[in-house]
């Protein structure tokens, strides 16, 4: 095929070839020159009477193209900023050659003035045309003059697509589309009245009230968002208007992932089920940000983990000197450390990366690491968060939420840390889960050796006081969007799938915010503490997931399937509440709250336990799970964690299969 030959070409061959041609071209445009000027019928052959002009004009020309560059362009890639650097070239080599021609022609042959005008408006439309119609033969791409002829174009069977955004990010899209040739633009969409009815790139821009008229006129099977610096509240209306139309949505990245070169417009992703949610995050204060973080060591427990590893990534913009990784999974360090050490090379940060392999449950060498690398602060992220996984394992989920946290809190009192914040959960609130009551017994920890300024260790057979510098801090809030276990990968993959969605009960509501989001906000309140604060993070307004679902079905182009509408799509399923799972979810226990200076966080004033009375719970927590007496732990739970309510028995696996063996 002759494009494929054509592109497997040398390079040198290639320049040579177009070189040649811009010497053809520019003889043809001087003779036609002379033809505009004098005529076919009178005019006298110029190359008898001309001939030194049609030697000097590529002798003039070529050298001036070499310079500005046109034989290093990639003509599949042409643009039009080469467009303009033709314009230059050719302009200036008419202008040099009027030169040549004022200069030696004589009288017996004058050349009329006019005819160097007309060579530059011809040399123009040659070399530029020959180019601009050599990338669409490369691309094969002829789509923009034959999209109103089914039978040239040769995109038919492409799945059709329509821009949402008319502006620059959807113009690149629409030549990225175009490029990679598997789907096929058919439409603008755009808010923008002035440009309505018009035609941008080949595309004919519809108002958003003409959609239906859109998809019927053009075919369009999706709709791409590319508004990547919409505020998520105006995206959030979109996504209302769109979800009424039979059409798949997904989006180019937003503005500040373009800006930091993550990714490019043409980078298409389903829906950020942020932009569902519409909330945009508050820009957070620098001096929070930085004031637990700049210039010092930093330690993330569970920095592997989905907000363990968003942590680390602010930490970054936070100046720490050193950044400790504390992960007991070998491929979830290996995985933030690698993209962590890229960043540091890429933005040639100062910060050391060091990585620790190891759990909390390992007291010694929690205390090793932070007196070795003599930790300032320490974000305890490490815990087990799935309710039905920690409600069928009760006692790992007790060892590593309560006393992973009293092992690492203790460690960091007795390294004098200076600041430590634990990242607590919504389902700590009145919980019916042990996941939930097991991260309210580690708020209780903290809270009480917060207050003790002695305190003597639990499990310090010595009974040696040890002096309390460390500033303990808990931040609550609800779900994270993205984070494993979530439910929004969850429905993706069903979609994918075919379905059905599986919900588990028609009213259960959720909060939900984004990782960075809540990374960026759990930072700032750690710095706002002052001791045993319990800082609850603002997570607007709470979600029923089934209407999640519907949404997500409906922006994904498909049909509810249902007793109502029997040919649909995709069926949602309700399977049922499962152990320890809530309908609703609170974030906190009383009334007593009050703002702080960050209006996204506030202070909850919560009940607390001694220390030597909470150690002596603790004691007893701690021999029911070595007896696998499970029911004992359920009551210690109930006597020590305010509103816990287990509802169901217990269905620890060990529990059960005790009960069924005997």
């Amino acid at each position: 095929m002759l494009r494929q030959w054509l592109l497997q070409l040398p390079r040198r061959q290639k320049r040579l070839m177009q070189v040649v041609t811009d010497v053809v071209l520019v003889w043809l445009a001087l003779w036609l020159a002379f033809i505009v000027r004098l005529g076919i019928d009178e005019m006298i052959n110029p190359l008898k009477v001309h001939l030194w002009l049609f030697l000097a004009a590529p002798v003039i020309s070529i050298p001036l193209f070499v310079r500005f560059g046109l034989y290093r362009a990639v003509l599949r890639y042409f643009g039009t900023e080469a467009l303009v650097v033709i314009t230059k070239a050719v302009t200036l080599s008419a202008l040099v050659l009027g030169v040549v021609v004022y200069l030696y022609s004589n009288h017996q042959a004058v050349v009329p003035r006019s005819l160097i005008f007309n060579y530059w408006w011809l040399s123009l439309i040659m070399i530029g045309g020959l180019r601009l119609a050599m990338r669409q033969y490369f691309l094969d791409d002829w789509f923009p003059a034959t999209q109103h002829m089914p039978f040239a174009n040769p995109d038919n069977e492409l799945p059709k697509v329509a821009i949402y955004g008319a502006g620059a990010a959807g113009n690149q899209l629409v030549a990225a589309l175009r490029m990679g040739r598997a789907m096929r633009p058919v439409a603008f969409i755009d808010d923008d009245s002035s440009i309505a009815d018009r035609v941008i790139a080949g595309l004919h821009v519809y108002q958003p009230k003409h959609i239906q008229r859109m998809i019927d006129s053009t075919g369009a099977q999706e709709v791409l968002l590319a508004i990547p610096s919409a505020s998520r509240a105006r995206r959030r209306e979109i996504l209302n208007f769109l979800e009424g139309f039979p059409v798949h949505v997904r989006s180019v990245p937003g503005f500040m992932d373009l800006a930091s070169g993550r990714v490019k417009v043409d980078d298409i992703q389903e829906v950020d089920i942020a932009d569902l949610l519409g909330r945009d995050s508050v820009p957070g204060q620098a001096h929070l940000l930085e004031h637990c973080t700049k210039n010092q060591v930093v330690m993330v427990t569970g920095a592997g983990g989905s907000i363990g590893s968003e942590l680390c990534r602010q930490i970054l913009n936070g100046q720490a000197t050193t950044l400790i990784l504390f992960e007991h999974s070998e491929f979830n360090l290996y995985t933030i450390l690698s993209e962590l050490e890229g960043r540091v090379a890429r933005e040639s940060l100062s910060v050391k990366l060091i990585p620790i392999l190891g759990t909390i449950r390992n007291p010694s060498k929690l205390l090793d690491v932070m007196q070795v690398w003599n930790v300032n602060t320490v974000y305890h992220a490490a815990a087990y968060k799935h309710v039905p996984m920690v409600e069928h394992n009760i006692a790992e989920g007790v060892l590593n939420n309560v006393i992973g946290t009293l092992n690492t809190a203790q460690a960091a009192l007795v390294a004098g840390v200076t600041n430590f914040v634990l990242i607590s959960t919504d389902k700590a609130v009145r919980p019916t889960n042990i996941m939930g009551s097991t991260k309210r017994l580690a708020e209780l920890t903290l809270q009480a050796l917060s207050h003790e300024k002695n305190p003597v260790l639990f499990g310090d057979e010595t009974a040696e006081q040890k002096e309390n510098k460390t500033r303990f801090t808990m931040v609550r809030f609800g779900n994270v969007l993205g984070s494993s276990g979530s439910v929004i990968p969850l429905f993706h993959k069903q979609i994918k799938s075919g379905g059905p969605l599986t919900v588990t009960h028609p009213k259960i509501t959720r909060y939900f915010m984004t990782i960075p989001e809540a990374a960026q906000l759990v930072i700032q309140a750690g710095s706002m503490g002052l001791g045993g604060d319990v800082f609850v993070l603002d997570m607007g307004e709470p979600v029923k997931i089934v209407e999640l679902a519907e949404r997500m079905i409906h922006l994904s182009g498909l049909s509810i399937r249902s007793d109502k509408v029997p040919h649909g799509d995709i069926a949602i399923e309700f399977t049922g509440l499962r152990p320890g799972e809530k309908l609703y979810e609170e974030l906190l226990i009383g009334d007593n709250v009050s703002a702080t200076l960050h209006p996204m966080i506030m202070s909850a004033n919560e009940d607390y336990l001694v220390w030597n009375e909470l150690k002596d719970k603790l004691a007893e927590l701690l021999a029911a799970v070595d007896r696998d007496d499970y029911a004992r732990v359920r009551q210690l739970l109930r006597e020590t964690v305010s509103g816990y309510t287990p509802d169901g028995e217990i269905v620890d696996w060990i529990y059960q299969q005790r009960r069924f063996d005997s």
